[in-house]
């Protein structure tokens, strides 16, 4: 696999490969720490902290080195008119591999038509953020001990929430599963995402009560209103609120279920459910580094 795009490149073989690979992550023998003294770019026109922080993390325990622009949409040739191919074109003869996050959807597709070295996409709009996804559904096994068989609920903002969409995407892969759409009526799931789990056989379900679904879900993923993403503050206000995450909201939920969130949150979890050991989204965050160690050694070292 030459770039990361979408999470439809994916095979269950090729993400069961790189689950083992990031096992092997948590305690990295010295061959697993090499790859040379290859140069990770992370090219980044939207602000990010865990993306760019976990990818520039993986590369330094994995010996290589990183050049960096954090918000090359203001502090780039960008902001002169440069083209999403010429930047990328030029950044590659710096690098190894980039990373690129870009405020347009479908900008990592452009860049990885140009780019002679790997491109992974690190969230392009309100597409995909198929790297997000990876450490998503790597979360759930290693919580849960599978990915099959499990009824999985999405809360949120699930019309611009890219983390969302791509996991969604990725469910279609499991077996025997059962995806639930919880989201206020403004930004629900994109009948695209519904018609390709049809397509492979994924039970879905449009709900509105989350109580109503807490005690039948065995993952919760949580998501914030994409704020940045509306056309103006009315619309989004009107999209806020409808769920919030508190420790009411874990007491109805099975004992062995857990809470996801790709984070950032605002205000749709409370802080006082950070003490339950099912909130899980602080792991699941550090998992995102092990993930990304495993895809860059994939990617440049063969």
């Amino acid at each position: 696999m030459r770039h990361i795009v979408q999470v439809e490149q994916f095979t269950r073989d090729w993400i069961e490969e790189l689950f083992g690979q990031a096992d092997k992550m948590r305690d990295p023998g010295p061959n697993e720490r090499l790859i040379g003294n290859s140069i990770l770019a992370t090219l980044f026109y939207e602000p990010s902290t865990r993306t760019r922080l976990s990818f520039e993390s993986a590369m330094l325990r994995l010996g290589g080195h990183v050049i960096s622009t954090e918000n090359a949409r203001e502090f780039s040739s960008a902001i002169k008119g440069e083209s999403v191919e010429d930047t990328v074109r030029i950044v590659a003869g710096y690098s190894d591999a980039i990373v690129i996050r870009h405020h347009e959807q479908g900008a990592a597709a452009i860049a990885a038509r140009v780019s002679p070295v790997p491109i992974i996409n690190g969230g392009d709009g309100s597409g995909e953020h198929p790297t997000q996804a990876l450490l998503d559904l790597y979360t759930i096994q290693n919580e849960l001990g599978d990915i099959d068989g499990l009824t999985i609920a999405l809360v949120g903002d699930l019309r611009y929430g890219r983390a969302a969409r791509s996991l969604a995407l990725l469910l279609a892969m499991a077996k025997d599963t059962t995806v639930v759409f919880v989201a206020p009526p403004a930004v629900p799931m994109g009948t695209d995402v519904k018609d390709k789990l049809t397509s492979a056989g994924v039970r879905w379900k449009d709900e509105t009560d989350l109580n109503a679904m807490l005690p039948r879900a065995d993952v919760v993923y949580q998501t914030r209103i994409q704020r940045e993403r509306f056309a103006t503050p009315d619309e989004a206000r009107a999209a806020e609120g409808h769920y919030q995450f508190t420790a009411e909201s874990m007491s109805r939920m099975k004992e062995h279920a857990i809470l996801l969130h790709p984070l950032p949150r605002v205000d749709e979890i409370a802080p006082d459910v950070d003490a339950d050991p099912r909130a899980a989204y602080f792991r699941q965050a550090r998992n995102g580094v092990l993930i990304r160690m495993a895809l860059l050694k994939m990617l440049i070292d063969g």
